[in-house]
C-alpha cells in the first residue's frame, strides 16, 4: 500500500522547510535510515533518513520547492504500485517564507508565494518527472524561484542575483550558484539610479516596515518562551585577564597558530565544569539531566538573526582543536551549512560581545540549556594588588542560570571556578 512520505519537522519550531536535493528517484528501493532527501531550513541543511521502507513511486516536490511541515513530498510503496492521484495536502506555506519568486529587477523582494501545480491524473503511469525548462534569459522579464536559505545568503553577501542562471530543476537559483558568485568575486547590487528617487525628502518620513524573515520569527518565539517559561537569574564576576592575554600571544607567536580570546573562553567553562560538575545539568519533564561531557554552544551573529551551534566535549579538546571546531561551525553557520545535530542540544552557551567594545550584557537563556554565559570587552580598569592600587586589564561576565537546576551557591561556586581558570591560565591548557 503507498505511503505518503510528509515534510518532517526537522529542526524544532521550523514551520516549513525546502528539499535542496533528492538523494533518491522514482523507482528507487529504500530502506528505514536509508539518506532520503537533504531538507534546507533558513539555519541549516538536514540529511532526513527514510522512516519506510519500499519503492519510491513519486517525488511531488523539486529540487528547491519550500512546503509547510507535514505536507506531502513524496510516495512510496510496493513495486509496480501506481501512486495515488491526489495524497492528503497540508496547508499551503505562508506567504513569508518558502520557495518565492523573485523578479530580475529586485533580488531582494519577496512577493507571494506560486500557485501549487494541478494534480496529475489519477490514471497516469509512475515516472520520473519531465526535465523542466532552462531558465530564460535574464532580459525576458521571466520571473526566478529561489529557495529561502538561498534568499537570506544573497542578502547577507548583498549579492545581485539579476542574471543568474540558477543551477536547479527549471533554473531555480539553489546554494551553490551563491557560492559560484562569491568563489567568482561578484560585486554587490549597483545602487539604485538617482531618477529612482524623490526629489527632496518630505518633512515627516513615515517608518519602515520591514518584513519579519522567518528566522526572526524563529527567534522572537523561541526567545520570548524563555523569558517566560525559564526563571532566570543573574551573577556577574570581573576577571582579570592580563596573564590570559599574554599566554594568547605566546600561544599565536607559534607559526600557523591563531586562537582567539573567545577559544580561551569557551575552554575555561568546559574546564569550570569538570571542577564543578554538579553545575553541568539541564532540566527536563522526566527530571534533571546530569551530562558527562561539556557541550558549549557559540552564538554566531548572522546578518538577519543567530545561530548557536555547539562544540561537543569541548573538556577533551585542545585549545588549537576547539578553534578550529569553533571556526568551523562559524563559516558553516553563515553560509547555511550546519546540520541538524551541530544546532541541537547541548547544556550551556557563550555570548561574547567583546569585540564590539560592549562592557557587559546579560543574555537569555537557550532551552534546553542551563545557563549562558555573556562576556564583555577586556578593558583596562583599577585593581587592588595585596593593598595596592594599580591598572590591570579586566574582562566582566555575566552568568544567566536556569533556576530550576542551578541554586544561586551551585552558580556562584561554577562561576568562580570559571573565573580562578581564567586568572590561571595555563590551567585551562591542562
Amino acid at each position: 500500500m503507498a505511503t505518503t512520505i510528509r515534510m518532517p519537522e526537522v529542526l524544532a519550531n521550523v514551520t516549513e522547510a525546502a528539499v535542496q536535493k533528492w538523494l533518491v528517484a522514482p523507482g528507487d528501493e529504500v530502506a528505514v535510515g536509508q539518506p532520503f532527501a537533504e531538507i534546507e531550513t533558513e539555519k541549516a541543511v538536514v540529511e532526513y533518513l527514510a522512516e519506510t521502507a519500499g519503492t519510491v513511486l513519486q517525488l511531488l516536490i523539486g529540487e528547491g520547492d519550500a512546503v509547510d511541515v507535514g505536507a506531502p513530498i513524496a510516495i512510496v510503496g510496493e513495486a509496480g504500485e501506481v501512486a495515488p492521484a491526489s495524497p492528503a495536502a497540508a496547508p499551503p506555506a505562508a506567504s513569508d517564507g518558502g520557495s518565492v519568486v523573485v523578479p530580475p529587477s529586485d533580488a531582494a523582494a519577496i512577493p507571494a508565494a506560486p500557485a501549487a501545480p494541478a494534480a496529475a491524473p489519477a490514471a497516469a503511469p509512475v515516472a520520473a518527472p519531465a526535465p523542466a525548462p532552462a531558465t530564460p534569459p535574464a532580459d525576458s522579464g521571466a520571473r526566478r524561484f529561489v529557495s529561502p536559505l538561498v534568499r537570506r545568503l544573497a542578502r547577507e553577501k548583498g549579492l545581485s542575483l539579476d542574471g543568474v542562471v540558477g543551477s536547479g530543476p527549471g533554473g531555480r537559483i539553489v546554494r551553490r550558484d551563491v557560492q559560484a558568485l562569491l568563489a567568482a568575486g561578484a560585486p554587490a547590487p549597483a545602487a539604485p539610479a538617482a531618477s529612482a528617487a524623490p526629489a527632496a525628502a518630505p518633512a515627516g518620513l513615515e517608518p519602515e516596515l520591514i518584513p519579519t524573515s522567518r528566522m526572526r520569527k524563529t527567534i522572537a518565539r523561541r526567545l520570548t518562551e524563555s523569558k517566560s517559561t525559564v526563571p532566570h537569574f543573574y551573577l556577574t564576576a570581573d576577571c582579570r585577564v592580563d596573564r590570559l592575554l599574554e599566554l594568547r600571544r605566546e600561544i599565536n607567536a607559534i607559526d600557523g597558530v591563531k586562537i582567539s580570546v573567545n577559544d580561551l573562553v569557551v575552554k575555561a567553562v568546559a574546564a569550570a565544569f569538570i571542577d564543578v560538575p554538579e553545575a553541568n545539568t539541564t532540566w527536563t519533564d522526566e527530571g534533571m539531566l546530569r551530562h558527562r561531557t561539556a557541550d558549549i554552544a557559540i552564538a554566531v551573529s548572522l546578518d538577519d538573526g543567530l545561530v548557536t551551534p555547539v562544540v561537543r566535549g569541548v573538556e577533551s579538546l585542545s585549545v588549537t582543536a576547539l578553534s578550529a571546531a569553533i571556526g568551523d561551525l562559524a563559516t558553516r553557520a553563515r553560509s547555511g551549512g550546519l546540520k541538524q545535530h551541530e544546532i541541537e542540544g547541548g547544556s550551556f552557551a557563550v555570548s561574547n560581545l567583546g569585540m564590539f567594545g560592549t562592557p557587559a550584557f546579560s543574555a537569555i537563556i537557550n532551552p534546553p540549556q542551563a545557563g549562558i554565559l555573556a562576556v564583555g570587552a577586556a578593558r583596562p580598569a583599577p585593581v587592588v594588588v595585596d593593598g595596592a592600587l594599580e591598572v590591570g586589564t579586566v574582562m566582566t561576565v555575566t552568568l544567566s542560570a536556569d533556576h530550576r537546576v542551578l541554586d544561586g551557591a551551585l552558580a556562584a561556586r561554577w562561576l568562580a571556578a570559571f573565573v580562578a581558570r581564567i586568572e590561571n591560565p595555563v590551567s585551562i591548557l591542562a
